[in-house]
């Protein structure tokens, strides 16, 4: 594709996704997510024929001009959509499909001092709102959903939509995902989670069964003068047991 079918393309899809820009001018003078795009292409030329130190100048210029930060190794794919831009940081082993939205804040980082691949791959069609931080050697499936302010430490399967921190999947397929083992949500506090929803469960079955004792108790009242007719059962049981006893009425 030539340079000017590629600005045509580009300029689509911001018209396509964002209904805001009401004309072809808007979107070539005031969108600083596609002027970023447009600069990084350049800028990655210049990384692939090994001119890095221009291309790293050349991409915070852009950083100053934009507030977007694409490092010039990264990869991206055609029809990407930065929305708005502010703050978003892309790393240098990072890998963007096509068709892919991004909005502000978004960063694709690295975990730390790893080399090699060490920041996300994003396959095509994958929307990520904003502030979104997606970290790490990890791959965000096809037509893939990431919530605004989630943090993205692990694999997302495709057609999937994750929020959370960290974030874990809520829907897949279309249909919604229900958790029912705290591990799934990889939070550090699982382990504390399940201890506590142990405990509760402990609690409910002791509590169910002092009820069931309290209901049994309830059913069977205790006669207030029990005691006084357990003593005259047991002393009529005496006298009966007599030889010279007399029954009522005897000897009249």
């Amino acid at each position: 594709m030539n340079l000017f079918a590629a600005i045509r393309e580009d300029v689509r899809c911001v018209v396509e996704r964002d209904p805001a820009a009401t004309s072809r001018a808007m979107v070539l003078l005031c969108y600083p997510g596609l002027q970023a795009l447009w600069a990084h292409r350049v800028q990655h030329w210049l990384w692939c024929k090994h001119m890095r130190l221009a291309a790293r100048f050349l991409s915070q210029v852009t950083r100053f001009w934009t507030g977007v930060e694409i490092h010039p190794g990264a990869r991206i794919g055609r029809r990407v959509f930065i929305d708005h831009g502010m703050g978003v940081v892309i790393g240098e082993t990072a890998i963007v499909g096509d068709d892919v939205t991004l909005y502000q804040g978004v960063t694709l980082g690295g975990t730390g001092k790893e080399t090699g691949k060490r920041h996300p791959t994003l396959r095509n069609g994958v929307f990520v709102g904003n502030n979104a931080n997606i970290l790490g050697n990890i791959t965000i499936g096809e037509n893939s959903r990431v919530g605004a302010g989630s943090v993205v430490v692990r694999d997302v399967p495709p057609d999937s939509t994750v929020v959370g921190v960290p974030a874990h999947i809520v829907y897949q397929g279309g249909k919604r995902v229900l958790i029912t083992d705290p591990h799934d949500v990889s939070d550090p506090l699982s382990d504390v989670m399940i201890a506590l929803a142990d405990e509760v469960k402990r609690l409910k079955c002791r509590l169910e069964k002092l009820d069931g004792e309290f209901q049994q108790t309830r059913l069977e009242p205790a006669s207030p003068f029990a005691v006084e007719e357990e003593e005259r059962a047991q002393y009529r049981t005496e006298q009966a047991s007599r030889v010279d006893s007399v029954s009522m009425g005897e000897g009249i």
